[in-house]
């Protein structure tokens, strides 16, 4: 049967919508504590600009062009964009609906009030006028809208008001109309102080008290009224590397434009006049479509830091440490422990600190000769960084590929890349045109006259604080082949000569999606023999053509595979006669599932793999990256393990139908509740 048909194929962008909709159930589940709740509403949010921001922004501009190339799912970029509109529309009614009818009022109950301005009494009034005297107008600059002041170049995502006025102005000027923007330098919500709050937390927001006091920054004039307005514009930068010599200058140069790309989304209070929202969406050359009217404060994103001011632990996720193995207790040597046996770290259940421990003792060790590093996503204020400042001040040979391309974090590369240049550390920023997103740290040591090279490979990023978020997998091995191969790609990463064939790791954009589509299809003729055959395959996406092509195919033969997606799934499970051994779940919790895990049966001898990559086109075609084997058979049989827990969490996993929604996997009365995430916590964490 034929498997390329677009109707077996879920449309990308709307599968991301679909996994935004399952982080916003999060945030409607009544047992997940209530100020996590709130984060969740807030999480789903923050997708939703990036969404924008990005996707959406891409399709308006193939939409421009007039392209009517389509997808493997057969829409055409405007087929897309109808269909993201209606989603989208009801996704952020029913978040306002639920903010308003169950969270502010559930926040309420416990004594966590947010003050409309009707509720104030005249001690509140009094001191937030001192505080709008005091904090905002000092810092305010409203901009009247007259042929002497044209509109104000509006910055992406920020909060703004359109004023309307009447009478005249000091000069004799009749009415009109101003923009306000909120400054962008204070919160977004004050709390209250106690001597005048009614209960122990209330709070206002900033847009309240701007809409309250908004006519003294006009005065002698009266204003008719005022509305919020934020506009989400096209973040995506564009560097043609064809024609750039210098990719950070390119970037330094680029990154201002993000804040005024070309607007993509409107949203405005829904008590804006039509005209005014009107004269908005012309303004930012935007149709109806674009305009989302919604009943509360405009960005509901502001209200994540609510959690971190308010000290009730009850209504958040239980606190816990990061637990260590055993091989790796407290002020163990890095060197000794891996030389003695591969290790496994599982995050955040299990600590990051031995990672950053290696780079420490690392820079300190006077036999460590050199060390190699990818950086995608870490921090400035980065214990990791400054331990490979201390290795180069050291006289160490120390290299790290610095990708600047990763999204959103351009700035912080840039300047982190500047900071290891000045102290010493050669830096490369990968190959051009491709986004260097492996996950790899190797140290070359000094040892008996030998040298020894002591690996960490991983799934995720090396930020400290996102692997308290993420769950990810890190392998520390000083395993011979595998240190050969990371060299190799240090050496492809610095030199962009012909990689030689790596021995045991595959990598993107070379070996990787061959590598996976050979395993399947080995399988898949292990099925057609009469053999037991089965994948399980755990990531955060799958969209990859080929790959679901050879899956079908591997189906139609009689393979069990089992799927556990995270966020976009473009293939349809359950198709008779084409995936109907083909299942796929969804966990989403407390923690962002961000492994990467891929396991064969292999007529019994399990090959089981992790990766920095998703199974799709931009990691297997368009990015720099590695995927290792697990071959210790104690940690293969523990990964495994984990993904049986996975495929049976019955408490935080959704199951997909064939039509492409999810369906929250239902526990029977007799069974006993599973949850993957807290199970591991309970098994590896300290309490």
């Amino acid at each position: 049967m034929d498997t390329q048909r677009p109707e077996l194929f879920i449309n990308r962008e709307l599968s991301q919508l679909a996994f935004n909709r399952r982080v916003f159930e999060q945030a409607q589940d009544p047992h997940v504590p209530l100020l996590e709740r709130l984060r969740f509403a807030c999480i789903t949010s923050s997708n939703l600009d990036e969404f924008f921001e990005v996707r959406v922004a891409g399709l308006k501009q193939q939409a421009e062009y007039g392209s009517t190339q389509t997808g493997a799912d057969g829409l055409t970029p405007s087929d897309t964009l109808r269909r993201i509109s209606d989603v989208t529309h009801t996704l952020v009614q029913d978040q306002y609906q639920f903010l308003n009818e169950t969270l502010l009022p559930a926040l309420a109950a416990e004594n966590i009030r947010f003050l409309r301005r009707e509720e104030w009494n005249s001690a509140h009034s009094e001191w937030l006028k001192e505080y709008f005297n005091d904090e905002l107008l000092p810092i305010i600059t409203p901009i009247r809208l007259d042929p002497a002041h044209p509109f104000p170049r509006v910055l992406n995502k920020s909060l703004q008001f359109i004023v309307a006025l009447e009478g005249k102005d000091a000069f004799g000027n009749k009415g009109g109309m101003a923009i306000v923007p909120a400054p962008r330098a204070l919160p977004r919500i004050i709390q209250l102080p106690e001597q005048i709050a009614s209960g122990p937390t209330e709070f206002v927001f900033l847009s309240s008290i701007l809409h309250t006091y908004i006519g003294e920054l006009f005065p002698g004039m009266k204003v008719a009224g005022s509305y919020q307005f934020r506009v989400t514009r096209n973040s995506d930068l564009f560097v043609d590397t064809e024609e750039v010599d210098d990719l950070l200058r390119a970037l330094e140069g680029e990154l201002p434009s993000r804040r005024y790309g070309a607007a993509v989304r409107l949203e405005v209070a829904d008590n804006c006049p039509a005209q005014l929202a009107t004269l908005l969406l012309r303004r930012f050359e935007l149709g109806e479509e674009d305009l989302y009217q919604v009943n509360g404060p405009v960005n509901l994103i502001r209200l994540m830091t609510l959690p971190d001011l308010v000290e009730r632990p009850e209504l958040k996720y239980p606190s816990f440490t990061p637990g260590l193995p055993p091989q790796l207790p407290q002020g163990v040597n890095m060197f000794t422990a891996i030389a003695n046996k591969d290790i496994l770290l599982h995050h955040p259940f299990e600590s990051f600190t031995p990672v950053v421990e290696l780079l420490r003792q690392a820079a300190a060790d006077p036999h460590v000769l050199a060390i190699k590093q990818t950086l995608y996503r870490t921090g400035l204020d980065s214990i990791m960084l400054e331990s490979l400042l201390d290795a180069a001040r050291a006289g160490k040979e120390v290299t790290v590929a610095v990708e600047l391309r990763a999204r959103f974090d351009e700035e912080t590369n840039i300047e982190i890349a500047t900071k290891l240049q000045e102290t010493g550390v050669h830096v490369v920023y990968g190959v051009v045109g491709y986004k260097t997103h492996a996950k790899m740290l190797m140290v070359v040591r000094r040892e008996q006259d030998k040298l020894r090279r002591y690996v960490h490979l991983g799934t995720g990023n090396y930020h400290d604080r996102t692997a308290r978020l993420y769950s990810d997998y890190g392998l520390f091995t000083c395993d011979k082949k595998i240190g050969q191969d990371v060299h190799t790609l240090f050496m492809e990463l610095t030199t962009q000569t012909k990689t030689a064939n790596l021995n045991k790791l595959l990598h993107s954009p070379f070996t990787l999606q061959p590598g996976l589509i050979e395993r399947i299809e080995r399988e898949a003729q292990h099925a057609a023999r009469g053999k037991p055959a089965r994948i399980i395959a755990k990531m955060n996406g799958l969209v990859s053509a080929p790959v679901i092509h050879a899956l079908y195919q591997a189906s139609q033969a009689g393979v069990q595979i089992q799927l556990i997606i995270r966020g976009v799934c473009c293939l349809r499970p359950g198709v008779p006669g084409v995936s109907e051994h083909i299942t796929v779940r969804s966990v989403v919790g407390r923690f962002l599932e961000h492994t990467r895990v891929y396991y064969f049966h292999n007529l019994g001898d399990p090959e089981v793999m992790c990766a920095s990559a998703d199974w799709m086109p931009r990691n297997l075609v368009q990015r720099v990256e590695q995927c290792f084997p697990i071959e210790d058979k104690k940690i293969k049989r523990r990964v495994i393990a984990d993904l049986e827990l996975y495929l049976s969490d019955n408490t935080q996993a959704w199951e997909m139908n064939s039509d492409g929604r999810y369906i929250r996997a239902q526990r029977r009365s007799s069974k006993t509740r599973i949850s993957a995430q807290q199970t591991l916590l309970e098994k590896y964490a300290q309490t």
